[in-house]
């Protein structure tokens, strides 16, 4: 008889050692190694199967992909995200914030299919049948082609799906659902990996699309094992402050497109509504020229968006001056006032208070949003304002150089498409030129508006 070998794996991400350990090697998790030990035996007493029908391997090029192409869901910045929209067989997995519209995001999907005669089943693990009945009344989705089940065990949803024949599937959540093929409670890790394979399972066979909802820990990960996100074909995003109604769905894996563009989502007292073209969003209503004031055009995967940053720098008694920031990165902040002062001569900005923050609750992290916040401090700090058609962009090194940014023409041009005739850029060379030549901009716009006026 043969021996047995040792081996133990994590039931987080799948590492193997010949020791067990408390705690995994590769996603440092506790408790999750697990003792695997097999015969040595079974592995060469495995034969080869034969293979017949339409499981011979053929070329690529005799592949019919007529059957997989996309459907869209009829919500344009969902399908935008998907690359176009929901390929049968597939399976997406969408996660976020607790609160942050998930539900009804998919809820808004279900109803736009089951419109298109379509019929859907929506299966909700967290939330009874009436409940989602009263949601569905105050946004609109109620369709007589769109089935609610409310059920956790995993043999109850398949049993629904062989019942109703659905075309599309919704499971809000996978980390609710429990299966009786495995032990522990639903959410564990083994309970989500055997739960998702089935329905991957179930999808692949019928050719039947189906949609997770997926929880996150803390720290903003999707809950449960690693190996999720590697079995579905889809993972999206769901991303929003509380303090704002915008929210953003991006994708991070996507194996039929691209994983660059993002979808503007806007919540309502009627549910989720697109915002297609969020420009007018993070820009201020005054047409009269403000000091500490200045537009940038950010991105958000392809998308270019202009975003106003705003500045206000006060004197002060305290000695370690303050530094608040919303919307921006603090530390960029800092390093900023120090080129400032330093290179563009703006003597004594490091003994004053600095407030810096964004229009419309939109967080800027990309380097090219530099140029922005330096000159909206310069102006904020000489009083002085920044021309109303101005738009800057540029990331700032320590020796005050002004450099060029990714998709420079695509920002320019989206700056040109909003109306914007002045562009301070890379080509200003050094942040000192770009502040003078920006308040220079703002005292010429201000002096033609007084000669407008008198």
């Amino acid at each position: 008889m043969a021996r047995p070998v040792s081996s133990f794996r994590c039931t987080e991400c799948g590492w193997t050692t010949l020791k067990w350990a408390g705690r995994c090697g590769e996603c440092q998790q506790w408790g999750t190694v697990v003792d695997t030990t097999v015969k040595a035996s079974l592995a060469r007493a495995l034969k080869p199967a034969s293979v017949t029908g339409a499981g011979v391997a053929r070329p690529i090029t005799h592949v019919d992909t007529t059957a997989v192409s996309h459907w869209p869901t009829g919500i344009a910045e969902f399908d935008r995200v998907l690359g176009g929209g929901i390929v049968p067989g597939s399976v997406i997995l969408l996660s976020g914030e607790p609160g942050v519209g998930k539900s009804t995001l998919l809820l808004e999907v279900a109803s736009k299919a089951a419109a298109a005669k379509s019929r859907v089943l929506y299966v909700s693990a967290e939330e009874s049948v009436s409940q989602v009945r009263l949601r569905a009344e105050r946004t609109g989705a109620l369709q007589p082609e769109l089935y609610i089940a409310a059920e956790t065990d995993l043999a109850t949803i398949l049993g629904q799906i062989d019942a109703i024949q659905p075309n599309l599937v919704i499971v809000d959540s996978v980390q609710t659902v429990a299966s009786s093929l495995s032990d522990g409670l639903a959410g564990m890790p083994s309970q989500v990996r055997e739960v998702a394979s089935t329905l991957i399972r179930v999808a692949k066979d019928r050719n039947l699309p189906i949609l997770l909802v997926g929880h996150v820990t803390k720290d903003g990960s999707i809950a449960g094992p690693r190996l999720l996100e590697h079995l579905v074909d889809v993972v999206c995003q769901f991303e929003g402050d509380r303090q704002s109604a915008l929210r953003f769905v991006r994708a991070l894996k996507n194996r039929f497109g691209s994983t660059d563009e993002v979808g503007c989502f806007e919540m309502t007292g009627d549910g989720i509504a697109e915002v297609p073209d969020p420009s007018a969003l993070f820009l201020s209503r005054g047409s009269t020229p403000v000091s500490g004031t200045c537009v940038t055009v950010a991105l958000e995967g392809r998308r270019a968006m202009p975003v106003e940053v705003q500045a206000l720098v006060i004197k002060t008694q305290a000695p370690n001056p303050r530094r608040v920031t919303n919307g921006v990165d603090s530390s960029r902040v800092a390093m900023l006032l120090a080129v400032l002062e330093r290179r563009a001569s703006l003597s004594g900005l490091g003994s004053m208070d600095v407030y810096v923050s964004t229009v419309g609750g939109i967080r800027l992290t990309e380097p090219a949003a530099d140029l922005a916040i330096a000159l909206a401090i310069a102006s904020a700090f000489k009083d002085k304002p920044i021309a109303q058609g101005a738009v800057a962009f540029g990331e700032i090194s320590l020796a005050g150089e002004v450099r060029p940014v990714s998709a420079a023409k695509l920002r320019a041009a989206e700056a040109a498409r909003l109306g914007f005739t002045i562009r301070l850029d890379a080509e200003a060379g050094a942040i000192g030129t770009a502040v003078a030549a920006a308040i220079a901009t703002g005292q010429s716009a201000r002096d033609a508006e007084l000669d407008r006026a008198f």
